[in-house]
């Protein structure tokens, strides 16, 4: 997650004074850390299933003195169940899963809560991808270009798109 997502949300949670997230995308906790350290009272659930990452997630979120804060899980998110409500979701994982991603933890998300999702535009790519060369990076931005307009569409939610680091969206419950 480039520097000026991550200063955003931060900017997002004090806002709204957002206590609760789910991360999907741990990395190495480098955004667990940072949403973590905007207000004592965060509580962060991030899940990762790529194990060097992982390991060193767990070694960074231990370094900050905030493994009581936040929760790293191990495992594929689509592969998880989460019974607990978050005010704020950040989806930033696998891009061709956004979908599954969004449609499978919004359930999660609490009255009035926001989801975001990074990469939105990936690297300049996205709504180009008929000129793509390459199979898998044109299906990858297909993929992406289809998590767009299902947020476009979606009468649930309302979303706003961003061009703020690679592209977020930020999509929020109609009442």
């Amino acid at each position: 997650m480039q520097k000026e997502t991550v200063t955003y949300i931060k900017k997002l949670i004090k806002t709204y004074n957002i206590e609760n997230i789910l991360e999907i995308g741990t990395a190495i906790g480098y955004s667990a850390i940072s949403f973590a350290l905007v207000n004592e009272n965060i509580k962060i659930t991030s899940v990762e299933k790529d194990q060097a990452r992982f390991i060193q997630a767990v070694k960074n979120v231990k370094k900050f003195k905030l493994s009581d804060r936040i929760e790293l899980v191990f495992n594929n998110a689509l592969e998880i169940s989460l019974n607990k409500k978050y005010d704020l979701i950040v989806i930033d994982a696998a891009k061709a899963k956004n979908t599954d991603l969004f449609q499978k933890f919004q359930t999660n998300l609490k009255k009035g809560g926001v989801i975001i999702t990074d990469n939105i535009e990936f690297h300049g790519l996205v709504g180009k991808s008929k000129t793509i060369p390459g199979r898998n990076l044109r299906n990858l931005v297909r993929k992406i270009e289809n998590y767009v307009d299902y947020l476009k569409y979606n009468k649930n939610y309302k979303t706003v798109f961003l061009s703020i680091g690679d592209g977020i969206s930020v999509s929020k419950k109609r009442d």
